[in-house]
């Protein structure tokens, strides 16, 4: 049997995937700027493919290129 792939995932995950702090994360939401997320209750989720787009959209080819805004 194949594992599941999630998904929605916690801010530790998300941190993993993206290569962003935890604290990092946290700022984001506060400012904007950051992933899309969803409040379950008092608990904070990342959709493992707004995640996928957030990183997409930064993908640059060379240092005079800048990254979308989301």
């Amino acid at each position: 049997m194949e594992p599941c792939t999630p998904i929605a995932v916690n801010e530790r995950k998300a941190s993993e995937l993206t290569g962003l702090s935890v604290s990092s994360l946290r700022k984001l939401r506060v400012t904007g700027g950051g992933p899309k997320y969803a409040k379950l209750g008092q608990r904070v989720r990342y959709r493992v493919s707004d995640l996928e787009d957030y990183i997409a959209a930064r993908v640059i080819t060379s240092t005079s290129d800048t990254p979308e805004a989301a």
